[in-house]
């Protein structure tokens, strides 16, 4: 984050309270012109600061009411294992977070399901089937407490 300077710290606070602004809007916000803002911003979308422009869908008004933790244990850390793993993860629809892990477990995900019987199919179809797996251990959230799509700038 140090080659970011005051103005690109601000041009990414106003973007994440507000992804649809107008690039004149923004400029207007910032202090710059439409067009320097939007070199800026083009450079802050190259360099993968900005990854893209989402809305933050709620995951319950889609009747997705179950969130599960679940930790997965492969058989082996080869570089294979892991991209083997890594590749197919990415293919699970309801897989909607994916980390590799220092510690106990290799990897834990976030899982949005309907109920416990369609956590049941995701976890017999879907991660049960995935690469290399030798343990899964599901824990399920009973209460949302936050939810932060952005970064405190």
């Amino acid at each position: 984050m140090s080659d970011l300077d005051s103005i690109d710290l601000a041009i990414l606070k106003t973007l994440q309270s507000d992804a649809r602004i107008t690039n004149s809007d923004l400029a207007a916000k910032v202090g710059l012109s439409a067009s320097a803002c939007s070199r800026r911003l083009d450079i802050l979308e190259r360099q993968g600061v900005v990854r893209g422009y989402h809305a933050h869908v709620s995951h319950k008004a889609l009747d997705y009411k179950m969130i599960a933790i679940v930790h997965i244990s492969l058989s082996g850390q080869f570089a294979k294992t892991l991209s083997e793993f890594e590749a197919a993860v990415k293919r699970c629809p309801n897989v909607l977070v994916c980390y590799l892990m220092s510690g106990e477990y290799d990897y834990i995900l976030r899982v949005a399901a309907r109920d416990l019987e369609d956590y049941e199919r995701i976890h017999r179809d879907w991660l049960s089937a995935l690469p290399h797996v030798v343990k899964i251990n599901s824990s399920f959230a009973l209460r949302e407490i936050i939810d932060r799509p952005n970064v405190g700038l």
